[in-house]
């Protein structure tokens, strides 16, 4: 039988590497420095703590026979891939944490005091889990009420004025639609946005602009049949940011999803003041995609021309979230239209679709 340092020299080599992913995570991708440096502090007292046991890292590096490893060959055909960064960082801190449990395990056959610091520097490995894997998931896409904020249908509030109360009133989401601003005042309104929403739990989505969106720190961007596909916005902003897409009839919103979408805007379900809208689904869209086994518990919207009064349609077909806009921006009270629609979203129905 070989000796406990072999596992050791192993499990150290395994928990640095995860180390080192994790902070490459949180230094580059999250500017996150003070969750750097405590990942940077496991990595040095693993060597630190090592080092005060062999005397020096030639005593571990000695033990190593990788051709004579039995366990090089045995894999997984999970370990060949991530589906996102989220899930990157989730395997390098099971590594980190299951490492450092081993290393401590046959610690404690020769030096109690040293496995007692690793036992620690696993304790700290458990909360930068904590504290980093929030940070890189993305945020929830189901929704109840988004309002579609121009500036030319606030007619009796500012448009900024509009987004504090309709964050105040509790909307789920706020999307900046704006078509015809230039580049910098589109940024400059959309981080705006971000800030006013900053710890309210109402999610920013940029319409069309995935680099606006990415740019402001926004948590989403909403895409239309004919802007960037899903793969293509996925590339600029990343794995954390969602994805919406507007989607006419029950095939799109499958293909949508099939492509990688977070949620979908579905309609257009009743005429809009906003811009001609031809190929109305109406309610019957909303029912067909509330009942669909493969869609009816998927993030979604039903947009277009929905106000106080025609919700109670959508309302009594099962509809779970809706999308609106001059409704809420023209009114003398927008945070009393979105408390009213939220209302009207929440009464049960005889349709018995949950």
């Amino acid at each position: 039988m070989r000796s406990a340092l072999r596992v050791i020299d192993a499990n150290t080599n395994r928990a640095r590497e995860a180390a080192r992913l994790l902070e490459d995570i949180a230094r580059f991708m999250l500017d996150d420095q003070p969750l750097c440096a405590r990942i940077k502090s496991i990595r040095h007292g693993l060597t630190e703590c090592l080092l005060d046991v062999t005397g020096d890292k030639a005593s571990l590096v000695a033990q190593r026979d990788t051709p004579g490893d039995v366990g090089t060959s045995v894999t997984l055909d999970t370990e060949s891939l991530r589906a996102s960064v989220q899930r990157l960082a989730e395997a390098a801190g099971s590594r980190l944490t299951e490492a450092l449990r081993a290393i401590e395990e046959c610690l404690k056959l020769e030096t109690p005091r040293a496995a007692a610091e690793i036992e620690r520097l696993r304790y700290e490995a458990y909360e930068v889990e904590r504290l980093l894997l929030p940070k890189l998931a993305r945020p929830d896409p189901h929704m109840r009420v988004c309002v579609l904020i121009t500036e030319s249908l606030c007619t009796h509030h500012s448009w900024q004025e509009v987004a504090r109360l309709t964050i105040n009133a509790g909307a789920d989401g706020i999307q900046l639609r704006e078509k015809d601003l230039s580049d910098e005042e589109l940024l400059n309104r959309a981080r705006q946005l971000v800030d006013f929403a900053r710890g309210t739990g109402t999610r920013i989505i940029i319409n069309d602009r995935p680099d606006i969106a990415m740019l402001s720190g926004a948590q989403g961007v909403h895409l239309g049949q004919d802007d960037l596909d899903v793969a293509d916005a996925r590339k600029i902003v990343g794995e954390h940011v969602l994805i919406g897409v507007t989607t006419p009839t029950v095939e799109h919103a499958i293909r949508a999803f099939e492509d990688g979408a977070d949620m979908v805007g579905v309609g257009p379900v009743f005429p809009s003041t906003t811009k001609p809208k031809p190929g109305l689904g109406g309610v019957d869209l909303i029912r067909e995609f509330a009942s669909h086994d493969r869609l009816r518990k998927m993030p979604y919207l039903a947009i277009s021309g929905i106000n106080t009064e025609n919700v109670l349609e959508l309302a009594a077909v099962g509809c779970r979230g809706i999308a609106v806009s001059g409704a809420v921006c023209g009114a003398e009270q927008p945070d009393e239209i979105v408390k009213a629609l939220r209302r009207s979203l929440e009464v049960p129905t005889a349709t018995g679709i949950d």
